[in-house]
């Protein structure tokens, strides 16, 4: 879908307390609210895993880029007292508080994707519909044994961020690595080196996403699940498993597409999901 909006990260960067934690976001648009959620590889932020989407949204919806707890600009946070999903998931509604925004879309993707699933189980009144793109928090494969190696590839990368390790990590996450450049391995890099709180928070951390199989069911929002036949990082019968669970759900399987439905079918993907949350 073309787009004649043209914004920027710097002209979109906000600032906001989110309960303890102080939490950057970029916005554009008016309208309902579409939150966008980010994976949680080195590097990542809402910027990052959807720059190519937030201007088609921010033609139709109040569209946010969240940066969750220890990623972006967002405060560093140690997940002890709780699992990572529930924890961004709580940044989240208090976000949406700050901002007074009652009732948003939310779309994640990955670790986002296991957040906005928390969100619609625990805060069931907060959410209008809700995307999942190769979403974390299913649990255990029947096709594939896990962690898959995508996952691996993420934690090594946590422990030593190279240039390198970054150039073979992004030949998993997506199955066209040929719009890869040195520009986005160099910028992904930065981006990670920039935050070292957040690489230590990381290392303290005791507990990271839980399996969330058992509540998926108490979904009642819209769903739409999206998935990567060839995604290296969460298997695609999980995408089965949320179909099967969540009452009101669809799934749509994008073949040629590894982890990052959003950035590589990006023009297909606005459309798909813009259609969605019209309905």
């Amino acid at each position: 879908m073309a787009t004649t909006t043209v914004l920027t990260e710097e002209g979109t960067s906000n600032f906001a307390q989110a309960g303890n934690l102080n939490v950057h976001y970029n916005e554009a648009g008016t309208g309902d609210t579409v939150v966008m959620l980010h994976g949680g590889g080195p590097g990542a932020s809402g910027w990052s895993n959807y720059v190519t989407n937030f201007g088609p949204f921010s033609e139709h919806y109040r569209a946010i880029l969240m940066d969750m707890p220890g990623y972006g600009k967002s405060d560093p946070k140690e997940m002890h007292e709780d699992y990572r999903n529930r924890i961004n998931a709580l940044a989240l509604r208090d976000l949406l508080d700050t901002l007074g925004i009652e009732k948003a879309n939310v779309i994640g993707n990955s670790m986002g994707g296991a957040t906005a699933a928390t969100f619609a189980i625990a805060y069931p009144e907060r959410i209008n519909k809700l995307v999942l793109m190769g979403a974390g928090g299913g649990g255990a494969s029947i096709m594939q044994p896990m962690p898959l190696e995508g996952i691996k590839r993420i934690a090594a990368l946590f422990e030593d961020p190279t240039l390198e390790g970054f150039r073979e990590l992004i030949k998993i996450f997506v199955y066209d690595s040929s719009f890869m450049t040195d520009d986005l391995l160099h910028q992904r890099l930065a981006n990670t080196l920039a935050h070292p709180e957040h690489l230590e928070a990381r290392r303290k951390s005791t507990k990271q996403l839980e399996d969330l199989s058992p509540e998926l069911s108490k979904i009642q929002a819209d769903t739409l699940i999206v998935w990567g036949r060839d995604d290296r990082f969460v298997p695609l019968d999980h995408a089965l498993k949320f179909l099967w669970s969540i009452p009101k759900s669809q799934l749509h399987v994008f073949s040629g597409c590894g982890h990052w439905a959003q950035y590589e079918k990006s023009g297909e993907f606005n459309t798909l999901v813009l259609d969605f949350l019209a309905r």
